[in-house]
């Protein structure tokens, strides 16, 4: 009997696999995007973010034919652009089995201070009014604006003081739109002796060694949380191989947090020129600018103002790079940043090495605060001295206090550093409100600790605070009285660290959600808490997990009295 041998005929996909693109689709964004057959570098990994923005804002949401779509047209993985765009909360994915989202959204602030301001009850009475067809209702994180609480989005355009009658105006009228911002235009300021510094420094008149030299003797330390000092950070990457990069973080998340728009409202090209000149002072190929989402009407503005820079000759034109976050508090630490300005999901980076070493597409980069670049022409102009001569209780400088909470006059003040929150309250924000007594403050926002009112006189800057487990950070000071719900805090700040947290890492990952659930019962254990805590502050990748139990640990050791007045029980 013979056997015949077989040999299968091998079979070859004709196909990626996947569903099949509509080329309508690719099309389209072609129409949308520009053609990268004609222009490749619209296929830049580092602009996926961007061109994300740019089809949510022209279609209301992401389809995932659209992630598909744009997948071809950068050449990139379908898993990776899904990963980047569901990673970023202002993005809204909508699957294949689901329908669109209505029309309009109305975003709620559930930070910290809209809560005290009534912000659940407001998106209560939202939830059982609107229409869902056409309306939907969303909470969301700090939008920036706690002087003015509560607050409410709808579509671009921001409800101050919000109530239900106020936005039904909004969404009757469709304005949707953010408001106009008055702004200091390019000749006004440079009536004011603006952009001198930096035309000195392009002619050579001023020497970095020289500016340097200014920066340290008016003690400038950055002032978006950790305050290292700048001209130390200017050498640091002064010292690696070029090419350099300079970034700006304008990404101010930290709930209570709202000095930066503050600032950028007023004076944007202020900014601009101390963004600049740190720029030269690196020898930057590039200055990027990396503005949060919440903030539309500044990207009007700040683009605006790059125009008339370029158009005047003091930049040119492509050098300032303005980027858009996408709703990620945890971009506001610099790796993660760096990540997204890459077109990336926003994840924390191992470090060593330090962005100073390896950051923006593994170059040594530059990292600055909006506010710490704003301060360098005025110091130049004026003197080290007009800065450092500031301050009280043997502390140097000006801090720009974000203010909020229970006081009669929330806002921005710019005032000494080393001022105590007694004096803060009572010299700049008219006392506390009508009918409350001071309880407790967060000298630093949601991550800066909690302090009680017998600390009130503890001088606020950098290094005061750590030895009470608390930092300054950036400076958001929010106010509480004896009519506030400790566990109520401590459970709002809780959740916003467990939404917030990027889930590279398990401690912070698991940790914000396990502690959250201790919150959340009357009787808390607080050795198991603190052992939490711990675990959380030594293991986690980046300072989101280190500082996410802070509120907590504060609770534990000061406000044992008034947790059990507010029938929480505390063991251990």
């Amino acid at each position: 009997m013979t056997v015949q041998t077989v040999t299968p005929k091998r079979r070859f996909r004709g196909k990626p696999r996947g569903r099949d693109l509509d080329p309508s689709l690719l099309e389209g964004l072609r129409d949308l995007l520009g053609d990268e057959r004609q222009n490749a570098t619209l296929r830049r990994r580092d602009l996926l973010i961007e061109h994300l923005h740019t089809i949510q804002d022209s279609r209301g949401h992401l389809l995932l034919a659209d992630l598909r779509a744009l997948a071809t047209y950068m050449n990139l993985p379908m898993a990776t652009v899904y990963e980047t765009a569901t990673f970023y909360a202002h993005f809204d994915v909508i699957h294949d089995d689901q329908l669109p989202p209505p029309a309009v959204t109305i975003r709620v602030c559930d930070s910290l201070t809209c809560q005290l301001a009534g912000a659940e009850t407001l998106k209560a009475q939202l939830e059982a009014n609107v229409d869902i067809e056409q309306v939907r209702v969303l909470r969301a994180p700090c939008m920036g604006r706690c002087d003015t609480a509560p607050v409410a989005e709808v579509g671009h355009h921001h409800v101050l003081f919000a109530t239900q009658a106020r936005i039904a105006s909004v969404i009757e009228t469709a304005h949707f739109h953010p408001d106009p911002v008055d702004w200091q235009r390019l000749d006004d300021y440079r009536g004011e002796g603006g952009m001198a510094l930096l035309q000195a420094c392009h002619s050579g008149s001023v020497t970095v060694e020289t500016l340097m030299e200014a920066m340290q003797q008016a003690n400038l330390r950055g002032l978006g949380g950790a305050g290292f000092p700048t001209f130390k950070k200017w050498t640091f990457v002064r010292q690696e191989t070029g090419p350099r990069y300079c970034a700006i973080n304008a990404d101010e998340g930290e709930p209570g947090t709202f000095k930066d728009r503050y600032y950028l409202e007023r004076s944007p090209h202020q900014f601009l020129e101390g963004a600049l000149v740190s720029a030269w002072a690196v020898d930057a190929e590039a200055l990027y600018i990396y503005l949060r989402d919440e903030y539309p009407a500044l990207h009007s503005v700040v683009r605006e103002a790059i125009g008339e820079l370029e158009a005047a000759g003091l930049v040119a034109p492509g050098y300032i790079v303005l980027r858009r976050g996408a709703g990620a508090y945890i971009c506001g630490e610099e790796s993660a940043m760096i990540e997204s300005l890459e077109g990336k999901p926003g994840k924390p980076r191992h470090r060593p090495p330090f962005v100073a070493q390896k950051g923006l597409f593994d170059r040594p980069t530059l990292v600055n605060n909006v506010e710490t670049v704003y301060w360098i022409p005025m110091i130049w102009q004026r003197g080290a001295e007009a800065f450092s001569s500031q301050g009280r209780n043997g502390r140097v400088g000006l801090r720009s206090f974000s203010v909020s909470g229970r006081v009669k006059q929330p806002g921005v003040y710019l005032a000494p550093a080393g001022i105590t929150l007694n004096e803060l309250v009572d010299e700049y924000c008219g006392g506390m409100a009508d009918g409350h007594r001071l309880a407790a403050y967060l000298p630093g926002g949601a991550s800066g600790g909690i302090l009680p009112a017998s600390k009130a006189d503890i001088p606020l800057d950098f290094d005061t605070l750590q030895e009470h487990g608390c930092f300054i950070g950036s400076a958001a000071v929010i106010v509480l009285s004896d009519q506030d719900d400790l566990r109520g805090v401590a459970t709002n700040l809780l959740a916003f660290f467990a939404d917030e947290s990027c889930g590279q890492c398990t401690p912070c990952r698991v940790g914000t959600e396990k502690m959250l659930t201790l919150l959340e019962r009357n009787e808390w254990d607080a050795g198991l808490m603190t052992q939490l805590s711990q675990v959380m502050i030594d293991a986690s990748i980046c300072g989101l997990g280190q500082a996410a139990p802070n509120p907590v640990l504060g609770l534990l050791k000061a406000f044992r009295g008034e947790l059990a007045a507010q029938n929480v029980i505390v063991k251990g």
